[in-house]
């Protein structure tokens, strides 16, 4: 199978000789996407390592968003940080999301039901970014907020989005991070060739306690009209192996439940 370019997996400079494409635009969003939780201040010299551009581009750039109000200026420190410009783009698509909306009562009676943790997400490039989340699980300090990230085969909802999507994406999903991303791909292959016989055979991902956070969890695709991006829903719990018996036990009858609630739901529409 050819695999296809899925928008967000192309290298900018691959699309150097095309004149549709507006190069200083791209520079001025891999500025943004510079900018991440763990480090949300940075400084010129900072940005240039990050996105490989030349310092006096980055200059320009980061003048240039915090005049439109994109990034913020702590002019004591010649530090940037985002600007409130960046949060109004994000809340047209959030309010816009039908299929987001459609979930929302689903989470909220999966989580009353199993006391889990319940995610929506989406695909984002190679990563999985969290679009709502119901907190049940008190027990869970590792709660995502609404915009966070986790690289898209490290969790059971990343893999979800990879293994329920069309297999031209998913060939180009698993090409592009075996060439950007050769460390992480290696490490995280197992596991998700492992979660790949699973959904072939019963339609679901499961993460055992993942090394890091130690948070069990289960996750399904959400159906899709064409043109619509693919979400999948998981539930999660903290803990150890009882963690794990309750989403594969009780949690999991529930989930299919709701994705098949959803897809009645969301073809009637």
């Amino acid at each position: 199978m050819t695999p296809i370019a899925l928008p967000g997996l192309v290298d900018p400079h691959d699309l150097s000789a095309d004149r549709q494409f507006s190069m200083n635009l791209a520079r001025g969003l891999q500025v943004l996407r510079a900018f991440t939780a763990q480090e949300p201040v940075l400084g010129n010299r900072d940005i240039a390592a990050r996105t490989g551009l030349p310092k006096a581009t980055v200059s320009r750039i980061t003048y240039t968003l915090t005049l439109m109000g994109y990034l913020a200026r702590d002019a004591s420190q010649k530090r940037y940080c985002l600007g409130p410009g960046v949060l109004s783009l994000g809340h047209p698509l959030l309010a816009s999301m039908t299929a987001r909306q459609q979930a929302g009562p689903l989470m909220d009676e999966l989580a009353r039901q199993t006391g889990c943790t319940v995610n929506l997400a989406m695909r984002d490039r190679d990563q999985a970014v969290y679009l709502a989340t119901v907190r049940a699980d008190a027990s869970n300090p590792h709660l995502p907020d609404i915009g966070s990230t986790r690289p898209i085969l490290f969790t059971a909802v990343g893999r979800a989005l990879v293994l329920g999507a069309s297999e031209p994406e998913q060939v180009a999903i698993l090409n592009h991070l075996r060439v950007q991303a050769p460390q992480q791909f290696a490490e995280h292959w197992p596991v998700f060739d492992s979660d790949r016989q699973r959904f072939a055979q019963a339609g679901y991902c499961q993460s055992d306690g993942d090394p890091y956070l130690g948070i069990h969890a289960v996750a399904m695709p959400l159906y899709r009209q064409p043109g619509e991006p693919l979400l999948a829903m998981n539930c999660t719990r903290y803990g150890g192996p009882s963690a794990q018996d309750h989403l594969v036990n009780h949690a999991l009858p529930l989930l299919r439940r709701v994705v098949k609630q959803y897809e009645l739901a969301h073809v009637r529409r």
